[in-house]
């Protein structure tokens, strides 16, 4: 049972499966975000990964271990694809706040 407090196998594929949806959607540079066309299409696009969150959370209890190492697999998958740190921080932070 303690072992299993620490096996964040699927928190983390689900971080970086969230991070692989946005970065399907979402374009790099985060600075034409400004335009109401694509802010409506980013929207659309968020509240699409918090259905997934919502579907994720019904059926797995993350501890507090478990849902950093999520945030953390979503937050570097990013990185590694060049978003800006200031967004990347801000969807962290979003996705933390939906768990």
């Amino acid at each position: 049972m303690l072992l299993n407090w620490f096996d964040a196998t699927e928190a983390k594929k689900f971080g970086a499966l969230l991070a692989e949806l946005l970065i399907e959607r979402a374009p790099e540079d985060t600075s034409i975000l400004r335009d109401r066309k694509i802010s409506k299409k980013h929207e659309a696009m968020l509240n699409q990964l918090s259905q997934h969150v919502t579907r994720f959370k019904a059926d797995h209890r993350l501890n507090i271990y478990k849902k950093a190492q999520l945030g953390n697999a979503f937050k570097w998958a990013l990185k590694a694809k060049g978003y800006d740190a200031e967004y990347i921080n801000r969807l962290t932070h979003w996705l933390m706040l939906k768990f």
